[in-house]
């Protein structure tokens, strides 16, 4: 069982630090709140996470973010500045959500599963806002910006309530991202 519930923790930290990658602060509102309301538990050093402090605080972070994005200039600085924001995060929530792993494991897993999946989903997120603001001269942008935070909303609470299909959409989103680089590649290659 105990095996188990690892995996299930280290899936739910998974999906988290991708819906990091689409909004840094809205899944660690969703955290926050989870821990407040003791839905899940903590790892024992994150336990302030829970606090109604930091529900207050992550709350005001995550409506400022969220309110940024849909100011055309902003929204490209916010990407600049929240790509090595997202990586971090994405570290914070895996080693805050993974319990009963020596620290070793749980620090090493952090970085490459969570700051690794929460940095190439921002990555990708900052190219479509930037090519988004060069095709359309940033009237997408508000678009953009709403999808991603209804998909960052639907991943972070899916990684609270239903980790294994969290985790199954952070695989489909690779698996599209993936895809897309890949036709992007054929066009860009000259006929042999």
């Amino acid at each position: 069982m105990e095996n188990l519930e690892i995996l299930i923790s280290l899936f739910l930290g998974i999906g988290l630090a991708a819906a990091v990658g689409f909004r840094v602060f809205l899944p660690l509102l969703v955290l926050s709140l989870a821990g407040y309301c003791e839905v899940i538990t903590l790892n024992e050093s994150w336990q302030w996470l829970g606090s109604l402090t930091a529900v207050i605080t992550m709350g005001v972070a995550t409506a400022v973010e969220i309110f940024g994005y849909y100011i055309p200039w902003l929204d490209n600085l916010l990407d600049t500045i929240a790509l090595p924001l997202a990586t971090l995060a994405g570290t914070l929530v895996l080693v805050a959500t993974i319990t009963d792993l020596s620290p070793v494991v749980t620090w090493t897993l952090a970085i490459i599963a969570g700051g690794g999946t929460a940095a190439a989903i921002k990555g990708n997120a900052s190219a479509a806002r930037l090519t988004s603001t060069a095709t359309t001269a940033g009237t997408a942008n508000p678009i953009l910006a709403t999808v991603e935070t209804a998909i960052a909303t639907v991943l972070a609470f899916a990684s609270i309530f239903i980790p294994i299909l969290a985790f199954i959409l952070v695989v489909l989103l690779f698996f599209l991202i993936f895809r897309f680089y890949k036709k992007l590649r054929k066009k860009r290659l000259p006929p042999a």
